[in-house]
């Protein structure tokens, strides 16, 4: 293991030419991040996720309460042995010839058996209430690590002038407001690593995770090897719009369309300003070029920006899925059922129902219209990236 260990963390590889691990062990004159640092964001972690469920119950739940958040979970099918036995083990969407044959097996008709499946898969959807709660714990969390990203930075050299980022570098001491700041937006994405998988699952799940790998390898080998002025530039930037959408969504679970709209577009503006104006001309600009002019090349210097590089193909996709749903609201005023963005939410399904049975009826699901009948694009775009 030692001698794995000894050739990953290559000293050619990770550091610019005549450094050494050595030279950024911690003094009594000076501190530097170390490897053993991030240990400490495992239990973090966990206490933030504890943090997190506390919240929920406490704070999020009596809030979404008095704000008359829905409570109450989809309408359950009543219970039948054979169609349950087919939505469990054969198909979730039975087509035209299964309908039928079930029709004639059960003695109903084929719209009843639609509804009964449609009733059956909306059992599995989360309630609007647990989407609040969701959304209220990552606004609070993103609001209160955004204020003190910028009260941070607001008094570093590297925000005002992004060559700082690299002067000195890489005997560039640890400040505890750095190491702190850090260790707690790695620990809540090592959080987010393991919850993706029992909170709200997002059509964008797949790209989220990727997503989530990214920001936590980035932030660990940033870390490790010092990077950690231009890092704390890249996490503030990431948290600005993460605030905005996640306060559209609360707005939108309370059925506030206007203030929900309202925010959407806020948000829509600050995400693409961000990701695709200030990141690339502020973050890329330095890490490809102004990187490179001080302190040369070394093979390090390519996997952060390949890195960064997949990071801005995300935003690009989400961008694109931002500036559709955004077309949509502006367009339509409201997204139908029928037409709703790829951002929004795996949960929210539409029916759809087979032409040659029920060519005028489309029943609404859940009673709500698709998403309040309002904005449905809300309630799943692009999750918490979100970065």
């Amino acid at each position: 293991m030692a001698g794995i260990l000894a050739w990953f963390w290559n000293e050619r590889f990770w550091l610019p030419h005549n450094v050494t691990w050595a030279d950024l062990q911690s003094t009594e004159e000076a501190a530097f991040p170390q490897a053993e640092d991030l240990y400490l964001a495992f239990p973090l972690a966990f206490c933030i996720f504890m943090i997190r469920l506390l919240f929920e119950r406490f704070i999020a739940k009596p809030c979404a309460l008095g704000l008359k958040v829905q409570a109450n979970g989809p309408q359950k099918a009543q219970p039948n042995a054979i169609l349950e036995k087919v939505f469990t083990a054969i198909t979730k969407h039975p087509d035209e010839k299964r309908l039928e044959g079930l029709s004639k097996q059960l003695d109903w008709d084929v719209r009843s058996i639609q509804r009964w499946f449609r009733q059956r898969r909306n059992q599995e959807k989360p309630s609007t209430l647990r989407k609040f709660c969701e959304s209220m714990w990552r606004f609070t969390f993103y609001l209160y690590i955004f204020t003190y990203g910028v009260r941070f930075l607001k008094k570093t050299p590297w925000l005002w002038n992004t060559r700082q980022c690299w002067s000195g570098y890489p005997y560039q001491p640890l400040i505890p407001d750095l190491h702190y700041y850090y260790i707690v937006e790695l620990s809540f994405y090592w959080s987010l690593m393991f919850s993706q998988f029992i909170d709200v699952k997002r059509k964008d799940f797949g790209i989220m995770f990727t997503h989530h790998i990214v920001t936590v390898t980035l932030i660990t080998f940033s870390y490790v090897t010092n990077l950690t002025r231009v890092g704390t530039l890249i996490l503030c930037l990431h948290d600005a719009a993460d605030i905005v959408l996640e306060a559209a969504k609360m707005a939108n679970y309370c059925k506030c369309q206007k203030l929900s709209d309202l925010l959407f577009l806020i948000f829509a503006v600050v995400f693409i300003v961000s990701r695709l104006g200030i990141y690339p001309l502020w973050i890329l600009n330095t890490t490809l070029f102004e990187l490179y002019e001080a302190l040369g090349n070394f093979p390090a210097l390519w996997v952060f920006n390949v890195l960064l590089m997949v990071l801005q193909i995300l935003h690009c996709f989400w961008s694109y899925l931002i500036i559709k749903a955004a077309y949509k609201a502006i367009s339509k005023g409201k997204v139908a059922k029928d037409a709703r963005s790829d951002v929004e939410s795996s949960s929210d399904e539409e029916e759809t129902v087979p032409r040659s049975k029920a060519p005028h009826s489309t029943v609404a699901t859940n009673g709500t219209s698709g998403a309040n009948g309002t904005n449905g694009y809300l309630t799943g775009a692009t999750s918490s990236e979100e970065h």
